[in-house]
């Protein structure tokens, strides 16, 4: 059965590659391809600008709105900066309950990629399935119908009061993010000299840990993205080469020749797309015991989670002595490519749908 969904975007950012720092931005690009290609009828609202494989792409949000109050914004060095209050969010809402109103059709699906930032939308059409279809968030949930990114989150969801509660909802469900191989390969067997980060540059993606790790093991490391404040005037040590922003050309490039990557976020994560892209290259992960990757990232197959220093460092060991095979990186990747997570994204609306037009659980 096709769908037809209305897939909202993020205001703030264009649909569009450039904006790979993203990840809420890249779940819409990749979402409207991967539905679009399935044969659903998929319709993106967004900024000017930006061109998603999608049935229809309607602009919300003007170019002109856009600069005014973006322009000026160097996102490619430093972290996004917006307000849900601003001229442009006020733009894009107003115009999205417009076009969706224009658009919609009994039985469609309504999906706030960017969650609270999209409610207005969504409260101005309660007559639509409103589904927020990838919960990475930490605050705002509000929809009837929720899609997590990994188990990790939605437990933290729930919280300790369902552990000895029946307070479950059947329809909470969890899908992780995915990722289009295109945009990866596999380096080869004989790797670059270097170590590698990838994200927002601050202590709480970690970059510290990867910092003083490699530097107590004589190692280099790569370090990319965008700048926190409070590494803005940061002076990086010697064995640290700071790359700043990187495309989806220059990841791919970076990650593939890389002996190993740090992913050592220091609170729960939802999930950390950026450990699964590593894994599509090939590349070993060296992350943090908690959140998201007790799941994604299979301690001493695909990398090693890691509680202490003495970890980090005899981690970063084993990576170097190449005692992870890329071959087992590359296939848990593969487990998050379009094609296989597609599938339970179309269970999942398909369940949805049976609450509106059959038997709801009970549909055989």
């Amino acid at each position: 059965m096709n769908y037809r969904f209305h897939v909202l975007g993020v205001p703030h950012t264009k649909t569009t590659e450039d904006f790979v720092a993203c990840a809420y931005t890249q779940k819409v690009l990749k979402f409207c391809k991967m539905m679009t290609e399935r044969g659903h009828h998929v319709i993106h609202y967004g900024t000017e600008g930006s061109n998603p494989i999608c049935s229809e792409n309607v602009e919300v949000l003007s170019e002109e709105t856009w600069q005014k109050v973006y322009g000026d914004h160097e996102y490619k060095k430093k972290l996004f900066t917006y307000e849900i209050s601003d001229e442009a969010y006020q733009e894009f809402h107003k115009k999205g309950i417009e076009e969706v109103g224009k658009r919609k059709q009994k039985h469609d699906f309504l999906l706030p990629f960017w969650g609270h930032g999209n409610r207005a939308i969504c409260d101005a059409h309660n007559d639509l399935i409103v589904v927020e279809p990838g919960i990475g968030y930490s605050a705002g949930h509000w929809a009837k119908w929720k899609v997590f990114e990994s188990y990790a989150l939605l437990h933290a969801y729930r919280g300790l009061k369902s552990v000895g509660t029946c307070d479950l909802d059947w329809y909470e469900t969890v899908i992780p993010n995915y990722f289009d191989l295109k945009d990866f390969k596999v380096g080869p067997e004989e790797r670059d000299d270097y170590m590698l980060f990838v994200g927002r540059v601050y202590d709480g993606k970690g970059v510290n840990v990867a910092i003083q790790v490699t530097e107590k093991l004589g190692v280099r490391l790569k370090v990319a993205g965008q700048l926190d404040p409070s590494y803005e005037s940061y002076n990086w040590p010697d064995h640290v080469d700071f790359v700043g922003y990187v495309g989806v050309e220059e990841r791919k490039e970076l990650m593939s020749k890389a002996m190993g990557s740090y992913v050592a976020s220091m609170y729960i994560e939802p999930f950390g797309g950026v450990q699964i892209e590593n894994l599509l290259c090939g590349t070993p992960t060296i992350t943090t015991d908690w959140g998201a990757f007790t799941e994604n990232n299979i301690h001493g197959v695909t990398g090693y989670r890691c509680r202490t220093f003495k970890d980090f460092v005899d981690a970063t060991r084993r990576v170097i002595n190449k005692e992870i095979s890329y071959e087992d990186c590359r296939n848990q990747g593969e487990k998050f490519s379009l094609e296989n997570v597609a599938p339970m994204y179309e269970k999942y609306f398909r369940d949805v749908m049976n609450v509106y037009t059959k038997n709801g659980w009970y549909e055989l």
